[in-house]
């Protein structure tokens, strides 16, 4: 009786009842893929930035400044930033029209 098999015990492991074309294969696969990051404009300098997060150009999130950018640069990288967002202003002003208290000063 040493031969003798339960057939209780025996665990059968799953079979594929038929091969999967490679077509199969890829049409199923055809919908993983990576998405670009969704990507919004910096209000203050006008850069891509990723959504609810600080821009790294300007430092500013939500209208005010949480990072002091111009402190880690050079003289030269300073003076260059500082322009480039003075630029920015400046063309912000004119495209906007201008409020009563503006008016008045002028």
């Amino acid at each position: 009786m040493k031969n003798f098999v339960n057939f209780a015990t025996i665990i059968y492991m799953a079979i594929p009842r038929s091969k999967h074309t490679k077509s199969k294969r890829n049409k199923r696969r055809a919908h993983i893929v990576l998405e670009f990051p969704k990507l919004t404009a910096c209000p203050k300098c006008g850069k891509p930035v990723l959504g609810h997060t600080v821009c790294k150009n300007c430092g500013f999130y939500k209208g005010r400044e949480v990072i002091d950018v111009l402190k880690k640069l050079t003289k030269k990288e300073k003076k260059k930033r500082e322009k480039e967002i003075g630029a920015k202003e400046k063309e912000e002003k004119k495209g906007k029209p201008l409020s009563m208290e503006e008016l008045s000063k002028k």
